[in-house]
């Protein structure tokens, strides 16, 4: 009788609840592992979330390995890829703490650590203060509740997979609120030559999520982006065809790019490039350099 699949995953809630329904649906036991990120939420990528557990993969230790989509840097360990991605929630951001954006008053202050979450904010509203806030989602909203700032933004995925949605407010909707690449999106790794968790993997995997994330990864990819870029990607599926709108702007608000475009959902990497390359053209390059 083999042994059974070992399912890393971080510790925090969100992250045992994403990694608790993938194991329903793959099998396997959870195997927590702390990543750099949460011990020192303030240092380092994108990989201070996954490094740990790429390098948990590379040692033999698990033999996959759960990340929310957004979190996961572009380039991947050696030896190890992403084998599937699961079908996705609502990715719309989220205020908590007001009913609207428009509610807040002048002089507001909005918490959040997420840079494309901070230029969205000021362009919609750029008499409001946006504040540094870290945490986990219920430290976050602990900070809210003590009066620390006025409303935090928050993914709606996030309060849906622990149950929170009582403290969602309003959903950030409208031209400039277009949710991080992968938002909403869970996805599994696995070493490239492991094909056992590759096939239990399958059995989580969409395959509308996966080429949606494939776009929005492409778009990443082409601009250069990394977690200290305000840059967001959403793509869709109807009919067979793929659309994706994207955003790029100044870390202030002061100026924004925002384009989209649709094309064949059999590759949705050119899409993505495509959308990318157009906005370089536009000069999202010379924003994102800010």
């Amino acid at each position: 009788m083999s042994e059974p699949l070992r399912i890393g995953t971080r510790g925090s809630a969100l992250a045992l609840a994403q990694a608790g329904w993938v194991a329903e649906r793959v099998g396997g036991e959870l195997v927590e592992i702390t990543t750099a990120g949460d011990l020192n939420r303030a240092a380092g990528d994108k990989s201070r979330w996954t490094g740990a557990l790429e390098g948990a993969l590379v040692l033999g230790e698990i033999d996959l390995a759960v990340h929310s989509a957004k979190d996961v840097p572009g380039e991947l360990g050696d030896g190890l890829g992403l084998v599937a991605a699961t079908g996705r929630v609502d990715a719309a951001d989220v205020l908590c703490g007001a009913e609207s954006l428009d509610a807040l008053p002048a002089g507001a202050r909005i918490g959040t650590s997420a840079l494309r979450r901070r230029a969205q904010l000021l362009a919609a509203r750029d008499d409001v203060e946006v504040v540094e806030l870290r945490g986990n989602v219920d430290t976050r909203l602990r900070k809210l509740a003590d009066g620390e700032v006025d409303a935090i933004v928050l993914a709606r995925a996030g309060l849906e997979r622990l149950d929170r949605l009582d403290a969602v407010g309003a959903e950030l909707r409208g031209e400039v609120f277009v949710p991080a690449a992968g938002q909403g999106v869970l996805t599994l790794e696995a070493r490239l030559d492991d094909v056992r968790a590759t096939a239990a993997a399958r059995l989580a995997h969409d395959d509308v999520a996966w080429a949606c994330l494939t776009a929005e990864r492409a778009l990443v990819r082409t601009l250069g982006a990394d977690c200290h870029s305000a840059v967001g990607g959403h793509a869709e599926l109807a009919d067979g065809v793929l659309s994706m709108r994207a955003f790029a702007g100044a870390p202030d608000g002061s100026e924004w790019i925002v384009d989209e475009a649709a094309g064949d959902a059999d590759d949705p990497d050119a899409l993505g490039a495509e959308l990318g390359r157009r906005m370089l053209v536009a000069g999202a390059g010379e924003l994102l350099a800010r």
